[in-house]
């Protein structure tokens, strides 16, 4: 199910160079990848269709797997009509390069799809996976494997929300490794949010503090 890194390329005219030159020129900020799980601990798709919504308004592309794109699809986010409830940018670059804003790239084992699209972009720009203005969600995450697949994201340079919280607080040093010592060393760290529209505000940051690092207005 969902796109494949190929078909991508393929729609985009057989190179990332037309997302590079949107992110590039500003006129989308950059991409957010949104993996689901549904957690019963939370109330089922809330937050992963609200943060979709809060991160296409905010002019950030969104790519994401597994039930994610099963909520997203119920909300009607993967259609070319829902972006119209994007941000200007986005609705530019889905008319533009004829993609949908919210692309689903497969189950939730097909997020290493999401890291070789990654890899292209760093690349064709001759720089690290850490240096791109992209970021990651698990917002309903609940199982082990969430565990192993946020912490590749991390380790090749993706900053990654989550919640509900790891089960990692009761140690002092683990949680600042994991929240604050992994970025000087990798790049990429997790950080926890439990409303959308804050992570959503968090997401845009941290796409906004790489995109000045990368000298991109």
């Amino acid at each position: 199910m969902g796109f494949s890194v190929e078909s991508l390329v393929r729609v985009l005219g057989g190179s990332v160079k037309p997302l590079i030159d949107a992110i590039a020129k500003g006129v989308i900020k950059g991409v957010a990848g949104i993996v689901g799980g549904n957690n019963p601990k939370v109330k089922q798709d809330y937050f992963l269709v609200n943060l979709c919504r809060e991160l296409l308004k905010r002019n950030i592309l969104v790519v994401g797997t597994g039930c994610w794109a099963i909520a997203a699809a119920k909300a009607g986010l993967m259609k070319l009509e829902a972006a119209a409830e994007a941000g200007l940018g986005v609705r530019q670059v889905c008319e533009t390069l004829g993609i949908l804003p919210a692309l689903h790239m497969g189950s939730c084992v097909d997020c290493s799809r999401i890291l070789v699209l990654l890899a292209a972009v760093a690349d064709y720009l001759s720089c690290d996976i850490s240096d791109l203005p992209v970021v990651g969600s698990a917002p309903e995450w609940t199982t082990e494997k969430a565990v192993s697949i946020g912490t590749y994201f991390v380790a090749s340079g993706v900053p990654i929300h989550l919640w509900p919280a790891p089960p990692v607080l009761g140690s002092p040093v683990v949680t600042r490794l994991l929240t604050q010592d992994l970025e000087d060393l990798l790049g990429g760290f997790f950080f926890v949010e439990p409303e959308p529209s804050l992570a959503a505000q968090k997401m845009e940051e941290i796409i906004l503090k790489r995109r000045k690092r990368l000298g991109l207005s």
